[in-house]
């Protein structure tokens, strides 16, 4: 039977703007700094908050987003981030019981909310309520999120923005008369603000040294201010089962033959096929996109191992422009045999033996000019795609494609142009491949999320990559040749087969002696 996993504790809030991210990266600090191995967790979808929880634990920030991968591979997901890890800290999203809006669904937990999450680990929860303008009442409060579902366990909670000793008190009172232990009470402090911007927080690669400051400083206050041995005391978790393994998932991709159906090369079917035998491998974590670190797989039994030679190069991009991405898309495209390379489109060139290029989510309308200023690169990217290369982009990856972005001309490869827009387009998506790709059979059915505030116009595209419903029917994305572009933002680990299918891809552009172009 599988070891039990590191226990955890969730940080969660009666609304969004409480304070859970300080907290949380404040307190996975502060056990580091004490000793502990933490593993990093973000409930949802969000790119930004785990690149902070990076910086914190030393080891990549991960999320556990049921919506996007599906219930079943949540506590495998954690198994896997907190291999090594004595303890977990896992940050909710917005408040503890708001998660997808759903009207068919009754539950009084909704999906994707952190109340699920926490009731699929069987962790505590500690609420984390900002204080100002909060006096008895609290009481109430507590005692209406503490009752409302029997699933979830409230161990405590942390009072942030306390304004004064005898606001502490009254506070202190009301927790007392619930039965709630307080379990830190945080000062008010307007330094610890990270700059943010239209998407929330700057990420941590673009705020570089700054972020660096500011989580120390978050690591120093909650240390302070919070009742660490309380809180390693009152984590845990009922997590049992095999930790995800990306070896698996896409052997068990290949056998359903999602992924690899119309394979006529041997060579590269053959290789493929190896994964249907492989034993079950832990998986050394991957480093934060941006940071241009290499990944290696690790062998429980034989140590460290390289990607395996010869395989594809994948050129993954990075940097301050393209910072949204999960740690399980490089396992995956790692464990299927590929050579994966990070660079940054703002200075660098297309790496030697491209074979596949990936164009993940970010910032690119705050570096317009400065990545359209790298002409050797979209010059080469263009070309790429002329010649066949395979190219899978989201969001940024979409928006570096066309051809301008706020008036800086882009790579060219799709005919749009991209504009900063009016609103914010932000929620889950149910998808349907409407076309062939270099990614997904059309009718392939995937659930994404869209979170930008740009918009293409002057749009020529032929073949759009998804269609789905909102308040009417949605086109959106191109798909043309090897290209697959969108905004949506999919998770690789809820969609392994996607992945084989494009390092198949890979290797054949490979064989055929363009990965030098």
């Amino acid at each position: 039977m599988p070891a039990v996993s590191a226990p955890a504790i969730v940080i969660a809030a009666p609304a969004s703007g409480s304070g859970k991210t300080t907290l949380a990266t404040g307190l996975i600090g502060a056990l580091r700094r004490a000793g502990h191995q933490v593993a990093p967790f973000k409930v949802g979808p969000d790119y930004i908050d785990p690149g902070y929880h990076g910086l914190a634990a030393g080891r990549p920030g991960r999320n556990l987003d049921p919506v996007l991968v599906g219930e079943d591979r949540v506590v495998p997901l954690y198994r896997h981030g907190a291999h090594g890890c004595d303890i977990a800290v896992v940050e909710g999203v917005m408040g503890l019981f708001d998660g997808r809006i759903d009207e068919h669904r009754a539950d009084a937990v909704a999906e994707g909310s952190t109340a699920q999450v926490a009731g699929l680990l069987g962790a505590p929860v500690v609420l984390v309520v900002d204080a100002r303008g909060h006096s008895q009442s609290l009481a109430a409060l507590l005692h209406g999120f503490a009752t409302f579902d029997s699933s979830v366990r409230l161990g405590g909670v942390i009072l942030n923005r306390v304004g004064s000793e005898r606001h502490e008190q009254v506070l202190r009172s009301a927790c007392d008369r619930v039965g709630i232990p307080v379990l830190g009470v945080l000062p008010r402090m307007t330094e610890l603000e990270v700059p943010s911007r239209h998407l929330g927080l700057i990420p941590a690669v673009e705020h570089g040294t700054a972020a660096t400051r500011a989580v120390d400083a978050m690591t120093t206050l909650v240390a302070a201010h919070v009742d660490l041995p309380a809180i390693v005391a009152l984590a845990g978790g009922s997590v049992w089962g095999a930790a995800w393994d990306p070896l698996t998932e896409l052997a068990a991709a290949t056998l359903s033959g999602r992924a690899l159906h119309s394979s006529t090369d041997p060579g590269v079917s053959a290789g493929m096929a190896q994964l249907a035998h492989v034993a079950d491998r832990p998986v050394e974590p991957a480093p934060p996109v941006g940071t241009g670190l290499s990944t290696t797989i690790t062998d429980a039994t034989a140590g460290e191992r390289p990607a395996r030679n010869g395989g594809p190069v994948i050129a993954m991009a990075g940097g301050a422009a393209f910072t949204f991405g999960y740690a399980e898309h490089r396992e995956l495209l790692l464990a299927a045999g590929a050579q994966v390379v990070v660079f940054d489109p703002l200075t660098d060139e297309l790496p030697e033996g491209t074979a596949g290029l990936v164009l993940p989510g970010g910032f690119p309308e705050e570096h317009a000019a400065q990545l359209s200023a790298n002409v050797r690169l979209r010059s080469a990217i263009a070309d790429g795609a002329t010649h066949g290369l395979p190219i899978h982009a989201e969001c940024a990856g979409l928006l570096y494609l066309t051809r301008s972005l706020d008036g800086h001309p882009m790579a060219g490869v799709i005919d749009a142009d991209a504009e900063f827009g009016p609103r914010l387009t932000l929620g889950y998506r149910d998808a349907v491949a409407l076309h062939d790709s270099v990614l997904w059979q059309a009718g392939a059915r995937v659930r994404g999320h869209e979170f930008h505030r740009t918009r293409l116009i002057r749009t020529e595209v032929a073949n759009a990559a998804w269609g789905w419903r909102t308040t009417g029917p949605v086109s959106e994305g191109a798909v043309t040749g090897q290209l697959h572009a969108s905004y949506l933002h999919t998770h690789p680990a809820g969609n392994p087969d996607a992945i084989g299918r494009f390092v198949h891809a890979a290797q054949r552009f490979a064989l055929a002696d363009h990965g030098s172009r």
